[in-house]
């Protein structure tokens, strides 16, 4: 899941999408025989607002944005036999709604969800991310590595600057005050930039993927965890049935049905 908006010059438009569906597919790689994963198509649009000032950046609304994922979702129950959906999220603008949409993806489908925000999960990533928030090195730097032909690495020097920290933090990082904020505001960005590119390499890019790829192993572990935890407390709300003795297994459907239901 990504976006479509501004991300300075150097990058495109899309890099949010780019990435995500890039570390998809590299976490499916990694984890898929393991897990029997498998690799849902791309959502290249995502909520956007704060970067309405620029030309190119096309963004959802919440209510579509909530009304498309859940479609998606009932499909994905309708027509396939998993009930695990791992959401690698590429823009930190859609991280507020997701939070509370997969508690709804989980009470109306019982579709056990958690979502990946990869440059918060990687450790790898700036020493001071604080001051690192859009188009700036760390998000560069991934470019660089999985995708360098899409980066203008010529506008690079001229993109961003270093922006003050407690600034960022005070409007943007603060969990005790929220502002909508944009990137438009020259207290936070320049050029539509949060940060300072000028650092980004394709070594740092690729540490930060390895990171993210290793740290997911633990993420879905515990979503399976939340799923073994979710189907004991419904079992337990029902009881066992009068008249007729507690079923331990059943077997049905084909191998690839059964193995499909053990590891979903």
């Amino acid at each position: 899941m990504g976006a479509m908006e501004q991300h300075g010059r150097h990058l495109p438009l899309n890099t949010d999408a780019v990435i995500a569906e890039q570390l998809a597919r590299r976490m499916v790689a990694r984890w898929g025989d393991k897990l029997d994963l498998w690799l849902l198509p791309t959502l290249s649009f995502g909520l956007s607002r704060e970067h309405h000032w620029a030309p190119g950046t096309l963004s959802l609304s919440i209510q579509n944005f909530v009304a498309l994922v859940k479609e998606l979702a009932r499909e994905i129950v309708r027509s396939l036999p998993a009930r695990n959906l791992l959401i690698v999220n590429g823009h930190g603008g859609n991280r507020g709604v997701l939070e509370t949409l997969m508690l709804e993806l989980y009470s109306e489908l019982r579709l056990n969800a958690c979502a990946i925000h990869p440059f918060d999960l990687s450790q790898a990533a700036s020493p001071s991310p604080g001051s690192d928030v859009h188009g700036g090195k760390d998000e560069t730097s991934v470019m660089l590595a999985i995708a360098p032909h899409l980066v203008r690495g010529r506008l690079i020097a001229s993109a961003g600057k270093a922006a003050d920290p407690a600034r960022v933090a005070s409007m943007i990082l603060d969990r005790g005050v929220s502002f909508p904020w944009r990137t438009d505001d020259d207290r936070l960005a320049k050029l539509g930039v949060i940060g300072d590119p000028k650092g980004a390499s394709a070594e740092l890019g690729h540490a930060i993927v390895e990171s993210v790829l290793t740290r997911t192993g633990a993420a879905l572990a515990l979503l399976l965890e939340n799923q073994r935890r979710a189907r004991s407390a419904q079992e337990q709300r029902r009881g066992p049935r009068q008249g007729s003795p507690a079923r331990t297994s059943r077997r049905s459907g084909s191998r690839r049905q059964r193995r499909a239901r053990k590891s979903s």
